[in-house]
């Protein structure tokens, strides 16, 4: 699979239109080059705080972005005309922490009490890792991003606890440590990578089975090189069972009206 012409140009207005009306239903890694991309979680408003302290607690997994006040969808800050209910391609509805159903669209599930949590997303750092020269895998292969689950304990707050989840992408071994001081200067979008090499040192066993994603070519003479993943507060959701829950679906993100560069850290 290959990205359309016009997806790095594509303006995130555009982008978000095109998934209202269902003309865009799949991941957007690659998609509206130089704007933030989010990860997000969807919680009652009594189980928002605690959720708060999870992310404070744990800023590599989920860096928080944005925060929505209870039946707040529109979330201005970050674009124009966003709705959350509808602005993401893909959703996922998890109840009593069980995952229930996927969905292109959640307005019917909408409650007034529901807080939304905005979470950085590596798709943000990919363009500044392009933009020195080096390759993305999952980019150039038109593909999801790998992810996998992890024995990387989180710290636990509150109801929440869990492992990491982690994306991967290949690197040879000099620009792995090019892409560690390029990410480094980017920690509201995971930041530097949590793991270089060996996958079964943080409890991957098979490289090639993803737990979410798409697995990508991994050629001779390259790392893994693995990030914390704003997939991670689903494990959580597992674990803390609410009642109620809506997440993204992994890949598939808000994408705002936010530069990338207002994230850098210079």
């Amino acid at each position: 699979m290959t990205l359309p012409d016009n997806a790095k140009i594509m303006s995130p207005q555009q982008l978000r239109q095109r998934i209202r009306t269902g003309q865009h239903t799949g991941n957007t890694s690659g998609y509206s080059e130089g704007y933030v991309q989010c990860n997000m979680v969807i919680l009652p408003k009594d189980w928002a705080n605690d959720f708060l302290q999870f992310c404070q607690a744990n800023p590599k997994p989920c860096p928080l972005i944005a925060m929505g006040q209870p039946g707040e969808f529109n979330l201005a800050d970050l674009g124009i005309d966003i709705d959350v209910r509808s602005d993401i391609p893909s959703y996922r509805i998890f109840r009593d922490g069980e995952f229930s159903e996927e969905v292109t669209d959640i307005s019917d599930h909408w409650q007034d009490d529901l807080v939304v949590f905005m979470l950085g997303c590596s798709f943000s750092f990919e363009e500044a890792l392009q933009a020195d020269g080096l390759e993305v895998r999952n980019v150039t292969e038109g593909c999801n991003v790998p992810m996998y689950r992890t024995n990387i304990d989180c710290k636990p707050a509150g109801r929440f606890s869990g492992t990491t989840v982690v994306s991967m992408r290949p690197f040879k071994a000099a620009d792995a440590i090019r892409a560690v001081q390029i990410c480094t200067r980017f920690p509201s979008v995971h930041g530097a990578p949590i793991h270089l090499g060996d996958p079964s040192q943080i409890g991957i066993s098979d490289i090639n089975t993803t737990d979410f994603g798409d697995a990508v070519t991994i050629n001779e003479g390259e790392l893994p090189v693995f990030w914390a993943c704003g997939v991670t507060p689903q494990v959580a959701l597992e674990q803390a069972k609410p009642p109620f829950c809506i997440t993204h679906s992994p890949g598939c993100m808000l994408v705002t009206d936010l530069p990338n560069s207002r994230l850098a850290v210079m």
